[in-house]
């Protein structure tokens, strides 16, 4: 089973914790992982792009000219496609871009996320993160004292307003709940730091 330290709000280490085998160190399946990031960045997606149509844009409701007689070719809108002024063929319209993906898969890239963070040693765990008032200084004291890299994502067992508003001023740092932990997030930043309760919890979901 792979072995992580835990660290106090100052960085010193203050004892040890066993991870789970089946959560924290299983082999990471890539294409799992990729086809949820494919997914995250897909439902991200608004999809509220249009473009008039033919029969959308006004005007064009008489014939241009009369259909023989006149040696030019048969037309029956001038808002067709290939005058100006007229409509867009094929173009935009609003759609959903967002796909389901298996819940197997979904756990599994989960899983081999949090896998090779822990292979990494890019997963950091804190024992208590506690905050008397919203204090941002305090909170980049912390990440300084734990050596975190750029981006750093801070997973909370519950939500806690205090760590959060004290939190989300820092370039950089995104707070995230175990139930709002995703697969992108983990594998956008450079450090992952997670309070011992939460670690706790997410091995009771992903167990």
């Amino acid at each position: 089973m792979p072995n992580v330290s835990v660290f106090d709000m100052e960085g010193k280490k203050v004892s040890d914790l066993e991870l789970a085998e089946g959560i924290f160190g299983i082999e990471p399946n890539v294409s799992a992982m990729h086809l949820m990031v494919v997914n995250y960045l897909a439902n991200q997606r608004q999809g509220t792009q249009s473009t008039l149509t033919r029969s959308e844009v006004s005007g064009g409701g008489k014939k241009p000219w009369r259909q023989k007689g006149t040696g030019r070719a048969r037309q029956g809108s001038t808002r067709a496609p290939h005058f100006t002024h007229g409509g867009i063929a094929h173009g935009p319209k609003p759609r959903t871009y967002g796909f389901s993906v298996n819940k197997k898969v979904r756990r599994l890239a989960m899983k081999s996320a949090l896998s090779s963070k822990v292979a990494a040693e890019e997963l950091v765990v804190l024992d208590a993160l506690k905050l008397e008032a919203i204090k941002t200084k305090e909170v980049a004291k912390v990440l300084a004292a734990l050596e975190t890299g750029k981006k750093t994502l801070l997973v909370l067992p519950e939500k806690d307003d205090v760590i959060y508003r004290s939190a989300r001023n820092i370039a950089g740092v995104k707070v995230s709940l175990v139930n709002t932990l995703n697969v992108y997030d983990i594998l956008n930043c450079d450090s992952i730091v997670v309070l011992k309760d939460a670690v706790a919890k997410i091995e009771e979901v992903y167990a």
